[in-house]
């Protein structure tokens, strides 16, 4: 049903924001986030020694600025099990086509979940290093040694402080809203953790918030969270067909315009 709701349009009740309005509406985030951001980061230092305390405080200021973007954005999440989102350890992995989709899962990832973002993420003022302070896995991507190390690092804190991860598998946003490769490493950690997977699965998000745009429609974003995926029996030897177990399930509940085709990797 929700597969069919989330094709037509009229069910998001859109309107495009002038560029005044975008405008307008950052500044006003900006407003908030930034001095949050400063007292956050002095939270960090203080902090510094208890890696899971900085992860949880990152939780609180994450859902409140991605709440803040949210509501400045005119962006209403509609939801159909939510329940499934909760206090016990998992693999949260989401598709990723839209700019909305980070600050969705800011706002939504449960406290205790560590988000895992490329290095990159430095880059977004203030936001970015709160998100280095916090303790959250930053992965380099074109340093594969560097990567393995810091999810083993995550893999070890995970078990210890049982923690959630929130992983975008994709990677790098799609900029058509068609679902992409999924990457390696979520399986990794599933392996090496034991932890189930749930997929969360965002739809047509990418016509609220295109990607490397600002141009911002109100409106509806629908969010599933699919039944959890068990993984202990999950092995190294069939890792790939692990991946693309996943990325199936996500096809399976994605539009027609947004599953795009089978993949097979290491084809």
């Amino acid at each position: 049903m929700l597969r069919s709701l989330a094709m037509k349009d009229e069910e998001f009740m859109r309107r495009r924001l002038g560029k005044m309005e975008v405008f307008f509406w950052v500044l006003i985030s900006f407003l908030v986030i930034a001095p949050a951001a400063v007292v956050y980061w002095l939270a960090c230092l203080v902090l510094l020694p208890w890696r899971s305390l900085r992860i949880r405080a990152g939780n609180f200021y994450g859902k409140m600025c991605g709440k803040m973007v949210l509501i400045a954005c005119g962006i209403r999440p509609v939801f159909q099990n939510h329940e499934r989102i909760g206090a016990e350890p998992c693999i949260y992995v989401c598709n990723h086509a839209s700019t909305i989709d980070m600050w969705v899962g800011m706002w939504l990832c449960p406290y205790g979940g560590c988000g895992v973002a490329k290095k990159e993420i430095i880059r977004i003022p203030f936001f970015g290093l709160a998100f280095i302070l916090s303790g959250h896995l930053v992965l380099d991507r074109s340093n594969l040694e560097r990567s393995i190390a810091s999810m083993k690092t995550m893999q070890e804190l995970v078990q210890r402080h049982r923690l959630s991860l929130w992983i975008w598998p994709e990677g790098t946003r799609s900029l058509d809203g068609v679902l992409s490769e999924f990457k390696k490493g979520f399986v990794h950690l599933a392996l090496e953790t034991g932890l189930p997977v749930v997929p969360v699965v965002f739809h047509n998000a990418d016509r609220l918030w295109p990607g490397r745009t600002m141009n911002v429609t109100t409106g509806d974003l629908h969010i599933e969270v699919l039944e959890a995926i068990e993984t202990s029996e999950w092995k190294v030897e069939t890792l790939e067909n692990h991946v693309d177990s996943v990325r199936e399930v996500f096809r399976g509940a994605l539009s027609e315009r947004q599953r795009g085709l089978p993949w097979k990797s290491g084809a």
